[in-house]
């Protein structure tokens, strides 16, 4: 009798445990499996939420490696811009790394904001970056974008502007930008300037996979884009976004003109104080002075 007493004080209390734990532990996953269709129906009943993309874009930004401030300074001008209609990835564009301080110092970037690609060629402005470019994008990223855009490390681009413009244009066989020579508003008169131009994924597609561009990939690199596009028959869908895209104010007297409302890409913004400007211009911080807060009272 006296066992059985021990054995009942040890096991009953022990299974009353068990069995809260266990409850607490069913009743605590539930509520964790739930979440999700409770996030989802808090959505559907706010449908600001749940902004339909209507088109995807991949703007490469080629520069070089050993560029470390101003990628980290693209960052922050991108990571703050955004469009309802597009879904928008911005990725620096590179060539091997040659360095050991560049095989370490860019992992770190890598591991923390996984936007560069790293290309299979020697580091380069007119002999053979651009078509890199084009031509590997199907290979080696994982997804297929409406658009793929290049664009220079000394120009910024208005997302949103960029996205409202493109919307009511084809998403193949699309060649867009700011077309050469300035004074020309017809963009199958020569080429897109290499500031930043648009191609159609399935133009992307055709030079990975055509001679044309491959056995010709030595000069003015967007000159040649243009060359190739005209020698392939590609290319049937075309618009030049002037005046909205245009070299800095003074850098280029053919090319530049007063900064506008309605920009989309400036161009040639070498120094410190032009990106100051621009970006004054364009009130790029005005969220910041539209919230109250202490930091404000330090911001004059």
């Amino acid at each position: 009798m006296r066992i059985r007493r021990q054995l009942i004080l040890v096991v009953f209390p022990s299974l009353f445990l068990f069995f809260f734990f266990l409850y607490f532990y069913v009743v605590l996953f539930n509520a964790r499996v739930a979440s999700p269709s409770i996030a989802k129906s808090r959505l559907a009943e706010n449908p600001d939420h749940l902004q339909h993309k209507q088109f995807s874009l991949l703007i490469g930004i080629l520069t070089c490696p050993d560029k470390y401030e101003r990628r980290h300074f693209l960052r922050l001008v991108y990571g703050i811009q955004a469009s309802p209609l597009a879904d928008i990835d911005v990725k620096f564009v590179l060539c091997n790394l040659t360095k050991a301080e560049q095989r370490t110092f860019i992992a770190l970037e890598i591991l923390r904001f996984n936007d560069i690609i790293i290309l299979n060629c020697t580091e380069n402005m007119n002999s053979g970056k651009t078509y890199t470019y084009f031509s590997s994008l199907p290979r080696i990223i994982s997804r297929r974008y409406d658009y793929v855009m290049k664009a220079d490390d000394d120009v910024f681009i208005r997302l949103a502007p960029l996205a409202l413009s493109l919307e009511p244009l084809p998403r193949f066989d699309m060649y867009y930008g700011f077309v050469i020579p300035c004074s020309s508003k017809n963009p199958f008169v020569d080429y897109m300037s290499g500031m930043g131009f648009l191609l159609s994924w399935d133009i992307v597609e055709w030079i990975g996979n055509s001679k044309i561009p491959e056995n010709d990939t030595y000069g003015p690199e967007d000159k040649l884009v243009g060359k190739w596009l005209k020698m392939g028959n590609k290319a049937k869908n075309r618009y030049s976004n002037k005046p909205a895209m245009y070299d800095y104010p003074g850098t280029n007297s053919r090319c530049s003109h007063e900064l506008i409302p309605e920009t989309v890409a400036v161009h040639r913004l070498k120094r410190w104080d032009q990106w100051l400007h621009v970006l004054e211009f364009f009130n790029v911080t005005k969220e910041l002075m539209n919230k109250r807060s202490k930091l404000l009272s330090y911001i004059k």
